[in-house]
């Protein structure tokens, strides 16, 4: 649903908010963060800063749901937020939206206590936004299944079943870091064509790969599906997640169970987590290829395909030792993203 919340015209009295492709008024995606000096708290970005739950809620300016939403948020962990469900969430967002808004009737009042309220980003530590117990890894993307099925079979690269069932695998949630930390190479065996038996060694085909991760707001009893119809009132929101590989490593132990040491080694989340309502204005039609087979009945819904997706576009940029000590600019690899709201 699209509504005032998501207005190109809003401003926010945080000046680095307004004209940000990030970070806007109109995204106020949440995470957890550490001031100097402190314990870690829930806060929302807003440009290069961080609105800070707990201070707000110790200032007054939340009442009713949204008051509710800001306490359990306020914590070192969203997971009490995820719990309470879309209604919280978007109490949450609309107060946040009004205090932060340059034309709201109270701006005055509220812009006098940023100093208390607002934190510079990069004075701050960002941390993982939740607990993850455990996570699934979808090989979502024809052409990147096609791209990896090529490395392990020239061939035959996409398998016949994987336009019908969701292929997917479970990640190891122990190893999940946040975004901007040290990856350490793994170790692993691995065997060239030609090679006569495998050697032991740190990977020398580190690669990423640039992916989306959906936080789950309410979950299921087990064995109890949930219908596709009702799948979304069970997502929370989506942050940028990159999943690291040691190719060579997995084409060495890929087959014929899957990857293992190749893939669990690391993988790194973005601190903030992009809410389904800030998405709202993204959102398309899906409609698969003419030729390609319908989803089963189990897996499709009018209302799914009319918005089942979003016109986003992620900048991907690489930037290395060798690039660091000859001065380029990173090297872009994949192409920009759009700025709506700027």
């Amino acid at each position: 649903m699209i509504d005032d919340t998501h207005s190109p015209g809003r401003r926010s009295w945080v000046a680095s908010a307004n004209q940000h492709a990030d970070f806007p008024i109109q995204n106020l995606p949440l995470g957890v963060f550490t001031p100097r000096g402190a314990s870690a708290r829930g806060g929302i970005a807003i440009g290069d800063d961080i609105f800070d739950l707990a201070a707000a809620l110790e200032l007054g300016l939340f009442d009713g749901p949204a008051a509710e939403a800001a306490r359990v948020a306020s914590g070192g962990t969203l997971n009490p937020l995820f719990a309470l469900g879309r209604d919280a969430r978007l109490a949450l967002r609309r107060r946040v939206g009004e205090i932060l808004d340059a034309d709201s009737p109270d701006h005055a009042r509220h812009e006098a206590l940023s100093s208390r309220l607002i934190h510079r980003a990069e004075a701050c530590r960002l941390e993982l936004p939740a607990t993850i117990g455990d996570y699934t890894d979808f090989f979502a993307g024809i052409h990147h299944a096609t791209n990896a099925g090529k490395l392990f079979r020239p061939d035959n690269p996409l398998l016949p079943n994987y336009k019908y069932v969701p292929i997917g695998y479970h990640g190891r949630a122990s190893s999940i870091g946040v975004s901007t930390q040290s990856i350490r190479r793994p170790i692993g065996q691995f065997k060239g064509p030609d090679d006569a038996a495998p050697s032991v060694g740190p990977t020398r085909r580190l690669d990423y790969e640039l992916e989306l991760g959906a936080f789950i707001a309410s979950g299921n009893a087990q064995g109890e599906p949930i219908p596709i119809a009702d799948a979304e009132a069970h997502l929370f929101g989506l942050a940028l997640f990159n999943d690291w590989t040691a190719r060579d490593i997995q084409a060495w132990e890929y087959q014929p169970l899957g990857p293992f040491l190749s893939k669990n080694f690391a993988s790194t989340l973005s601190p903030w987590i992009v809410t389904m309502e800030a998405l709202a204005p993204f959102r398309v039609p899906f409609a698969r290829p003419a030729g390609e087979p319908a989803p089963l009945p189990y897996l499709d819904t009018a209302a799914n395909r009319a918005s089942a997706t979003s016109s986003d576009a992620r900048v991907t940029s690489v930037f290395t030792a060798a690039r660091a000590e000859k001065g380029p600019a990173p090297r872009r690899m994949s192409n920009p993203a759009p700025a709506p709201y700027v």
